[in-house]
């Protein structure tokens, strides 16, 4: 019991797994309960036990096993995660359970098993039971059978995959076990249960006696269909179905639907493929061709006994094929012909599709050797051809079979049409199409005719099977000329014939059918696609007449309305005698009598009687032929008077309108009609004459005798005018059924005649054509005049991008049923216009691919291989269109592709391309054998090699659409090569065209495995194209079964797989959508392309909802203006109600009435305001709720999607306006939206993403019209949206602003000047650095124009803000942007050119960095436009002056302030990062569409270049002289002038006062900038004033900076500026700077970001040397210098610190910047730590440090000693030292704020300071930390003297640490001037003292900067308080002021080197003289303090009040101060004072 005790203490996943089996037993039971228990299935406690369940089936303890067992049970039947035990569970169960003696256990396992298939891992369970099999235990063996029977038997066949299980079924037959033996037997008889006969064949290896036996027991099975009898968990609705069932006892309607879902086994499946091509004779290819027929019969039996395997291993059959084709055509011996015809189909039924590459090689020797009579030998042949039928599709072989159709021989004509009507009888209505079939029925009609009665027979048996597959409604149209008698006679076949399907049943006649629609699953084929109503039903319903005016009968009458109509208008021509009597009947006599009469009144009279009894007649009583003929008579179409003339035409119109108008009363009226219509007066009725005939008798037979009518005579006025005529007609009538190569006849008369208007109209015709039959209509006018087809050109140019109109006319209908069917068309003129390669006339070259050709192809020799290829391609060029047959072509170019001279392959390549183009859609026959190799050029090595493979696939794609390529396995074994490059672009090209399709087939599924692979390839470029196309393939495949695919895969490939595959699940795109549907109205489809168009060309898609528009039939509300007819508009608008509403009956008041309610309902508002709403969508789309709005043309569930969006937040009118087909609704939608914008701006705001969606759609539009409104609405949208100060989402801009880019391409200028106003409103809205990215992706389209547009308007952005806007970083988008230089393009090239120098312009000379490498010339072009810049600036300027001065309002200040005083500062902020370029908003802003912006917020940027304006009252500011250098300077008080005369009025508050002065800083104008800084300028010299300042500190920066930019970009640029104003507008900005980095603070307000900017100004400005050109520009650089230390002492030091840090990375990242720069920044940074002992308590170290890891994470210490300067390096180190000795260990605590700070080696560093530096750097931030400043009174005791300089000492002793002694003791020695070394140096010798002095020089030097003047020159090295500007009255000034000013003045006079810096002239001197006077000064002078000096006090914008305080210090220093030695500037600070007054004076003499 102790022991019992301790176990039942634990847990009860303890007790599961326990070593006592008690223990165990008892976790068991409890475990179960606990599992009876747990209601939620997702319930944590599941996991607890998810490693134990294996365990439980597997305890070694039998009881405690059966326990275990039911346990798992449970935890299958209820826990969430038990799929994850599949495996290891199944398989214990197997090898532990299935092995045991008890029956409950057996029992258990198995249930265990079956429940796992039931949580949906069936295949796991099978594979595991399979695996089971093997197993040596026969017991098991048994097991596996049964669970294996078990499954199959509840599960079903759908479930329990069958094949691999048939596959081991004949080795369990040969157990010597017989109990596996008997259960092998019951599995076989329940597996033929579910596949029947299928499985005999992989059964027929077993032993005959047990054969015998399953035969016996298969014949007891009853023959009723299996039924599912248990359920997966996702087939609950199946279960519940059947449980229904089941309690209804079933009936004959379920049983039906029941059976229609029993999968059908294709026995082939269940074999196992066998290779033949290995075992083939060795010698076959040569007895094949022995001269003894006895070889070659032996060689032939050994193959057909090979090619009786009933499956065959795919492989290269080529050679095989054409050797049996060659003994089929030429052998003599009949015997060996039907051998190798029986070779043939057995090849053919062995390899199935695999075997379509082939078939069209030997079809037309098959066809031609039917001319054999023996039987056997033509049973042989039609196996044959009726096999590889079966491979292949009629479409491929009717090229052959066409070609013997004609034959001479009657046997071969007979077996063509007998092979036809077996062919026919496996078709189906969608493979057996109307386009396939047509040109086998006139074939056949020829034949029917023929002489032989054999082929006759034949014929009216292939036309009768046509006719039951297709039914009789679509045969008829072609039998149209058929007498009754052979019609009956083809029926009559028609009813004989049996089809596969059994119950097809398509005859047209069949009423049966039609009673009941049969359901979609009796189609025989399995391929036929998606389910549609069965052609019985269709073709059952004509004769119903008016009553079914539903949309299905008018379809389904409409497929015999031509055959129909054919009969009807057939007509014999009636003699004048029968004319005059039915003439009679109808009209009135004295009509008849007057119509001859010499009096031209008479015969006026006479017709208008003729009209009226013509308009009251009844349709079917009217004799339209007697009536014509009754108008022909004398004079007839003579009559020369106009009027009567007139009235006869009308009359025939009439006649023709209202009549059954014949083809034969046509001809009576045609060439009168055609005579008249370019006559002035009767023009117009002739041409409606024709109209009428046109929709009568068809536009295509009208237009044809039209136009031979109208060139058969010599009127170049008749000629024009019918042309234009049928122009017209063509957009009324729409192209169906026009005989383009009759027309293209007599156009090209019509272009070759004299008279220009006919040549004129001729080429409008062709512009009509060409918007039906595109580009291709041009290859048939390649030959004309260069000059003629230019303008042909040029027509085509106009039409490009429009759609057709939709067609409005039509065939009218003759009889009863044409009321109810008005508007309608037959099926095949709906299909859309024809295919215009099927027009082009081709030629046949395969008579010249001769042999000759083909070997020198495959010559040795390369040079002779080319001569080939040359000669092959000339041969097709010459013939430009050619037939599919090209001989041996393809295999000889097959050869050439994998050629070892790559320059041959590239010429292969090209050379198919250009036969793509050449064949058209014959191509299809040549992709298994010469586009699959094209495919396997992929894998070369070279990039241009690969490129060019990928051309011609594309080429030959566009030609035969995607699904041939994707049938048969050939697509699995190119990706099965273990090729990277093979992988990574067929991966891509898949991943490309996938999403296009919308069916792939299922072989699709065999490329799975190898894609699975590439996942995990070693290649990184094959994972990352890999995982691109997974989410294309799971798209057509589903995740399903991918998912399936996946759990093959070993355990460690299969979770990484998994993992994959849900990733890929959330991105997978959706399919594309079907063509539009019926639904949509009666009117004529959009372009009916087949899936292989769509797949090809997905650019040509249309949007439904919008993109069809122009397609469409007008709307009800339409105007009928908007037709292009001058005829009726009444049948039009009518016509278009119809097709639009989908309506019947006659259109009367209630349409009206609607509209009227419709209109009542507008009324309410537009836009409904959801609160976060839009903030819901966007959160739906991020988490892949919804589709993201990324695509690159639209499909219907993204137009579903925003349709459903919209309903919530758009009124229902408005919704159905802007999704309505006709774009006339669009415009008059987004009219309504303009009108309501101002109104409900707030609800437009919220419905914002969808509207801008909704006009993304519009951009893919083609419509002109609705493109120019929405870009109209756009601008008005984002004036309003910049006005309300709203900003763009991220979720908003990324659905609309890629796609406003795409337009920038547009041809139109209009619209391209219209996208670039709203990009300018749109950087008011939407970040400028977010747009760049956008535009640089529009920089890689193909479109030339878009390119150029976007690189324009990246240079804009440039210009106006600078690099920053380049995202991610200037040299990446510098580089982008100079590829462009070379383009092709020249308007690309010079916009590139553009962009760069707007880079130059603002960054300089380190532009050449920042673009990289170009090529010469590309950089010479630059060069030269760099010049051409520079040269043009001054001349554009006048130009852009005077715009801004008209547009000024007089009072401007009125306009700035429209909007309250309460205007949020910051807005300043934004308007900074979205600064434009000016001139762009100089033509923009002319134009006063937007509403009012705040003008405090425009900072006047549409002036900042070109408004000079007025000049300023101020008065001149003081200009010094050399004189007064020494003497203070006054500054005079500037004049104030108001800005507004309603300056108090307008800003009755400080705020907004300061706001609107500051944002004057930033003007355009000098002048107006100048006025703004004095004002500040006042505010700030009044301390008590100052203060108001606060809070706008950033904003006076930025505005300031802003102004300094653009004084450096543009004005120091135009030359006609006076740089006096530049000078006086420099002075101001840097006067102000000093007043307010005066006041500490507010200069500690300032932030980081802006003082990195403002850093940035003042450096550039120093460094700008156009600034020494303007007169006193020293003065100036030195002013900016002692505004630098200022700014450095007194902003917040941490803020300072940190922007000096960044600025610096940023110079040393932009590798093009000037290396100046980063000194000045460095220098900066050396001054900063000067003042760190100051600082360092109020320095926030943690941001410090940070910034300097993220400095340290770009420039690792590798990298910075990389740079060419290793200042960088000392600097950071310098920085950290100084750090570390301040603070000590403690520095170690403030690494917070770093993340992780290995990504630097920032800490590691400090680490190792604090080490070395030991109590040193304690000691010394001790000190460091004391505010008495630098100079402190307090002295440390000697003994803490004594022991640094010790520790000092001692490292520059050692060889290690000597540099960093040297360091130590210079800055000690600065920090203690007072400290005495030399009992230090006492002792040591001389050598050692000399090393310490140079070694001290050195870092002096290096600390102070060598190439330049030094820093300390205005920077006092203990702050600017020791100078005389700093306010510290009680410290006297030292004598190097003057020594300073003399520097200055002896390099103003060139008398010293001159170099800016930070130093300014400040400095010490020159370089050189600096070391001369370092040489000679003695060491205790250089380990002394530098005495501190201070810049010049000629500041122009200094304080008064410092101004009086430097006078008294100046008058205190004048002071005599004796006469000391002359040497040793520290030692004796006054000695050298008279010398240098004396130096100064003579100096400054001359000067005078």
């Amino acid at each position: 019991m102790g022991d019992d005790s301790e176990w039942m203490k634990l847990p009860v996943d303890q007790k599961c797994e326990h070593k006592v089996w008690k223990a165990r037993l008892s976790g068991y039971e409890e475990a179960l309960k606990l599992f009876q228990r747990i209601e939620d299935e997702k319930s944590p406690e599941w996991g607890k036990y998810l490693g134990l369940i294996k365990k439980f089936v597997t305890d070694s303890n039998v009881v405690a096993q059966l326990k275990g067992l039911e346990t798992a049970l449970a935890f299958v039947m209820n826990a969430h995660i038990a799929g994850k035990t599949t495996g290891e569970v199944t398989s214990g169960v197997i090898t532990k359970v299935f092995n045991q003696p008890k029956a409950r256990a057996k029992e258990l396992g198995l249930e265990i098993c079956l429940m796992y298939i039931e949580i949906e891992k069936a295949e796991v369970v099978q594979d595991e039971l399979l695996k089971g099999l093997e197993n040596k235990n026969p017991k098991v063996v048994v097991a596996c059978l049964e669970a294996l029977r078990k499954a199959l038997s509840e599960f079903g066949s759908k479930i329990v995959t069958l094949k691999p299980v048939v596959k081991v079924l004949p080795k369990q037959f040969e157990s010597r076990e017989k109990a596996v033996r008997d259960e092998a037997k019951l599995l076989a008889i329940e597996i033929f249960r579910w596949i029947r006969d299928a499985l005999r064949p992989p059964l027929q290896g077993i032993n005959s006696v047990q054969l015998k036996d399953l035969e016996e027991e298969w014949v007891k099975v009853p023959t009723a269909a299996p039924k599912q009898t248990r359920f997966l968990r996702s087939q609950q609705d199946l279960k519940a179905k059947f449980e229904q069932h089941q309690a209804n006892k079933g009936d004959e309607v379920d049983g039906e639907e029941e059976e229609d879902t029993v999968v059908v086994v294709d026995p082939y499946e269940l074999l196992e493929a066998v290779d033949i091509l290995a075992k083939l004779p060795k010698d076959f290819y040569e007895k094949i061709e022995a001269k003894k027929w006895q070889e070659r019969k032996e060689t032939l039996e050994a193959v057909e006994t090979l090619a009786k395997n009933p499956k065959l291993e795919a492989g290269d059959y080529g050679d095989l094929v054409r050797a049996l084709k060659k003994v089929v055509g030429k052998d003599a011996n009949v015997m060996l012909v039907t051998l190798a015809a029986k070779c043939l189909a057995g090849l053919a039924s062995g390899l199935r599709k695999k075997f379509g590459t082939h078939a069209t090689l030997v079809v037309s020797t098959i066809l031609e050797k039917f001319k054999e009579k023996k039987p056997q030998v033509v049973q042989a042949l039609q196996e044959a051809i009726d096999a590889i039928f079966l491979t292949t599709t009629l479409q491929n072989l009717s090229e052959d079979i066409l070609g013997v159709m004609d034959n001479k021989n009657p046997s071969i004509k007979q077996q063509a049409s007998l092979f036809l009507a077996r062919a026919f009888r496996h078709c189906t209505q969608a493979t057996l199409s109307k386009s396939v079939l047509k040109p086998f029925c006139a074939a056949l009609l020829k034949q029917v005719n023929d002489s032989a009665l054999e082929v006759r027979d034949a014929a009216f048996e292939a036309l009768g099977t046509a006719m039951k597959v297709i039914g009789e409604k679509a045969v008829n149209p072609f039998l149209a000329d058929l007498d009754k008698l052979k019609l009956d006679k083809i029926k009559e076949c028609a009813d004989k014939v049996e089809l596969p399907g059994a119950k097809r049943g398509a005859s047209g006649g069949d009423k049966k059918p039609a009673a009941k629609a049969p359901p979609p699953s009796e189609a025989p084929s399995k391929s036929s696609g998606p389910p549609k109503k069965t052609p019985a039903a269709a073709a059952s319903k004509p004769s119903a007449g008016p009553s079914k005016k539903g949309k299905p009968a008018a379809a389904s009458g409409a497929k015999a309305k031509k055959g129909v109509e054919a009969k009807e208008i057939i007509e014999t021509e009636l003699a004048i005698e029968v004319c005059e009597q039915r003439a009679a009947l109808v009209l009135p006599a004295s009509c008849l009598e007057h119509l001859d009469s010499a009096n031209w009144k008479e015969r006026l009279a006479s017709m208008e009687e003729f009209q009226k009894a013509v308009e009251t007649m009844d349709k079917i009583e009217m004799p339209c032929q007697a009536l014509v003929r009754m108008l022909a008579k004398k004079p007839g179409w003579k009559e020369t008077n106009f009027q009567v003339m007139q009235m006869k035409l009308r009359v025939v119109a009439i006649i023709a309108q209202r009549g059954q108008f014949s083809k034969t009363s046509a001809s009576v009226v045609l060439e009168c009609l055609v005579d008249k219509v370019g006559d002035v007066k009767c023009g117009g009725n002739a041409k409606e004459g024709l109209t009428a005939i046109g929709e009568s008798c068809s536009l295509p037979w009208t237009a044809e005798q039209l136009v031979s009518l109208a060139f058969a005579q010599k009127n170049p006025k008749n000629q024009s005018e019918s042309l234009n005529w049928l122009a017209n007609a063509m957009k009324e009538f729409g192209f169906a059924g026009i005989n383009v190569k009759a027309f293209i006849n007599n156009v090209k008369i019509a272009l070759g005649a004299t008279n220009p208007a006919v040549r004129i109209s001729a080429i409008a015709l062709l512009g009509v054509m060409y918007l039906y039959m595109g580009a291709p209509l041009r290859m048939f006018f390649e030959d004309e005049k260069p000059a003629l087809l230019s303008q042909i050109d040029a027509e085509f140019e106009k039409m490009q991008g429009q759609s057709p109109p939709a067609a409005t006319r039509g065939t009218r209908k003759s009889g009863p049923e044409a009321d109810g069917d008005d508007g309608d068309e037959p099926e095949e003129d709906a299909a859309g216009p024809p295919d215009i390669m099927d027009l082009l006339p081709r030629t046949d070259i395969s008579d010249k691919i001769n042999c000759d050709l083909v070997s020198k192809i495959g010559d040795k020799n390369w040079k002779i291989r080319k001569e080939g290829l040359d000669e092959a391609a000339a041969i097709i060029s010459e013939a430009k269109f050619i037939t599919a047959n090209i001989g041996d072509l393809s295999l000889a170019l097959k050869g050439r592709l994998n050629d070892s001279n790559k320059i041959l392959v590239l010429q292969t390549l090209t050379m198919l391309q250009q036969l793509a183009t050449a064949m058209g859609p014959g191509l299809k026959q040549h992709i298994k054998p010469l586009g699959i190799p094209i495919i396997t050029v992929l894998g070369d090595s070279k990039a241009n090699v690969r490129a060019a493979a990928l051309a011609t696939l594309q080429a030959w794609v566009e030609q035969t659409g995607m699904k041939d390529w994707l049938e048969g396995d050939d697509m699995s074994e190119e990706l099965k090569r273990e090729n990277p490059f093979l992988r990574q672009e067929l991966l891509g090209w898949l991943a490309e065209k996938l999403p296009n399709m919308r069916t792939v087939p299922g072989d699709l599924m065999q490329c799975v495995p190898q894609l699975f692979a590439c996942l995990e390839d070693r290649n990184g470029d094959v994972r990352k194209k890999a995982q691109d196309a997974l989410p294309m393939f799971m798209m057509h495949l589903g995740f399903d079964k991918m998912t399936k695919a996946a759990g093959k895969l070993k355990p460690a490939s299969k979770d990484q797989v998994s993992g994959m595959l849900e990733k890929a699940r959330a991105v997978m795109p959706a399919k594309p959508a079907a063509p539009s549907k019926a639904g949509d109205g009666a009117g004529p489809r959009p372009q009916a392309s087949g899936d292989d168009a769509t797949d090809s060309k997905p650019e040509g898609k249309k949007i439904r909802g919008g993109g069809a528009a122009a397609k469409r039939p007008p709307s009800p509300s339409e105007e009928p203006a908007t037709e292009d007819s001058s005829g009726s508009k009444k049948a039009p608008s009518v016509r278009g109600k119809a097709a639009a509403g989908g309506q019947q009956g006659t259109p009367g008041k209630k349409p009206a009435a609607k509209g009227m309610k419709e209109e009542e309902d507008r009324s309410g508002p537009i836009f409904t305001l959801i609160p976060n709403a839009k903030e819901q969508r966007s959160k739906e789309e991020k988490q892949l709720k919804i589709l993201k709005w990324n695509f690159t043309t639209p499909r219907d569930e993204y137009l579903d999607q925003l349709k459903a969006q919209m309903s919530t937040c758009f009124a229902k009118w408005l919704q159905d306006e802007i999704f309505h087909f006709d774009f006339q609704r669009h415009v008059k939608a987004i009219g309504v939206m303009m009108e309501r914008l101002e109104s409900e701006s707030e609800a437009t705001i919220g419905c914002l993403d969808l509207i801008l969606k909704w006009f993304t759609l519009r951009f893919f539009d083609t419509n002109t019209t609705v493109l120019m409104k929405v870009l109209e609405y756009l601008k008005l949208l984002f004036a309003m949206l910049s006005a309300q100060g709203f900003h763009l989402s991220e979720y908003e801009a990324s659905s609309f602003v890629p796609y406003l880019i795409l337009k920038m391409g547009e041809s139109k200028d209009g619209v391209r000047k219209d996208v670039r106003t709203i990009l300018t409103l749109l950087c008011k809205v939407y970040p400028a650095a977010k747009v760049f990215p956008l535009l640089m992706d529009g920089t890689k389209s193909k479109n030339s124009k878009q390119r150029s547009e976007c690189l324009e308007e990246l240079g804009l952005l440039i210009e106006g803000n600078g690099l920053t806007v380049c995202q991610p970083t200037p040299a990446k988008c510098l580089k982008e942007i100079a590829v462009h230089i070379g383009d092709r393009d020249t308007s690309v090239r010079n916009a590139a050119l553009n962009t760069v120098v707007a880079v130059y312009n603002v960054c300089g000379e380190q532009v050449y960095k920042l673009i990289g490498n170009l090529s010469e010339k590309e950089m010479s072009m630059l060069e030269e436009r760099i010049k051409r810049s520079a040269k043009k600036t001054p001349a554009a300027a006048p130009a852009k002056q005077s715009a801004p001065e008209r547009t000024q309002p007089p009072n401007s200040t009125a306009t700035f302030l429209r909007k309250p005083a309460q205007e949020d500062p910051n807005k300043l902020k934004i308007m900074y990062r979205t600064y434009r370029i000016q001139a762009r908003q100089n033509a923009q802003h002319n134009e006063p569409s937007h509403p009012s912006i705040p003008r405090e917020f425009q900072l006047d940027l549409d002036m900042i270049e070109t408004d000079q304006g007025r000049v300023g009252d101020l008065p001149d500011l003081v200009q010094h002289k050399l004189e007064e250098l020494l003497e203070p300077i006054v500054m005079p008080e500037p004049k104030m002038r108001s800005v507004s005369p309603h300056y108090d009025e307008l800003h009755n508050s400080t705020a907004s006062t300061i706001n609107f002065v500051i944002s004057q800083v930033a003007s355009g104008d000098i002048n107006t900038s100048i006025q703004a800084l004095a004002q500040i300028d006042e505010v700030l010299r009044q301390e008590d004033k100052a203060e108001v300042m606060s809070g706008h500190i950033d904003q006076f920066l930025i505005a300031t900076f802003m102004q300094l930019r653009l004084t450096y970009n543009t004005h120091m640029a135009d030359e006609r500026l006076d740089k006096k104003d530049i000078f006086k507008l420099y002075s101001c900005i840097i006067g102000n700077m000093l007043s307010l980095f005066f006041m500490e603070s507010l200069a500690r307000e300032a932030s980081m970001g802006v003082l990195k900017d403002l850093m940035h100004g003042l450096i550039t400005l120093m460094l700008d040397g156009r600034v020494e050109d303007i007169e006193d520009g020293q003065q100036l650089i030195r002013s900016v210098n002692l505004l630098m230390v200022r700014v450095l002492e007194r902003s917040d030091q941490t803020n300072i610190l940190s922007a000096l840090l960044v600025l610096l990375q940023d110079s040393l990242i932009t590798t093009g910047g000037s290396p100046m720069f980063s000194e000045l920044v460095m220098k900066c940074l050396w001054r900063m730590i000067r003042y760190l002992p100051e600082s360092i308590n109020s320095i926030n170290l943690d941001r410090i440090l940070l910034d300097v890891h993220n400095f340290m994470k770009v420039f690792p210490k590798d990298k910075l000693k990389q740079l060419k300067s290793d200042v960088p390096h000392r600097t950071l180190k310098t920085l950290l030292h100084t750090l570390c000795k301040l603070t000590g260990a403690k520095i170690l605590d403030h690494l917070s704020m770093i993340e992780n700070r290995n990504e630097s080696e920032l800490e590691a560093h400090l680490r190792r300071v604090v080490k070395h530096s030991g109590n040193l750097s304690g000691i010394k931030s001790d000190r460091g930390n004391e505010k008495s400043g630098p100079r402190t009174e307090d002295r440390m005791s000697k003994a803490k003297v004594s022991d640094i300089l010790s520790e000092i000492f001692k490292k520059i002793g050692s060889k290690e640490n000597t540099k960093e002694g040297l360091t130590e003791l210079y800055e000690y020695k600065q920090q203690y001037s007072d400290a005495d070394l030399e009992p230090f140096l006492r002792n040591t010798s001389q050598f050692f003292q000399s090393y310490v002095e140079r070694g001290l020089r050195m870092i002096e030097s290096e600390r102070e900067g060598k190439g330049r003047i030094q820093t300390t020159a205005v920077i006092p090295q203990h702050g600017v308080d020791s100078g005389p500007l700093g306010g510290n009255n009680g410290e006297d000034l030292k004598p190097a002021m003057y020594y300073e000013r003399l520097k200055i003045l002896r390099q103003r006079k060139g008398l010293e080197n001159h170099t800016k810096g930070l130093g300014g002239v400040g400095g010490v001197g020159g370089p050189e003289d600096e070391q001369q006077q370092q040489q000679r000064l003695p060491i205790s002078s250089l380990l002394s303090p530098k005495p501190p000096v201070a810049s010049s006090t000629d500041m122009l914008q200094s304080k008064l009040s410092q101004l009086k305080e430097s006078r008294e210090l100046y008058q205190q220093e004048l002071s005599p101060h004796g006469h000391s030695p002359p040497r040793g500037r520290s030692a004796s600070p006054s000695a050298n004072l008279d010398d240098l007054k004396k130096r100064l004076e003579r100096i400054k003499s001359n000067r005078q």
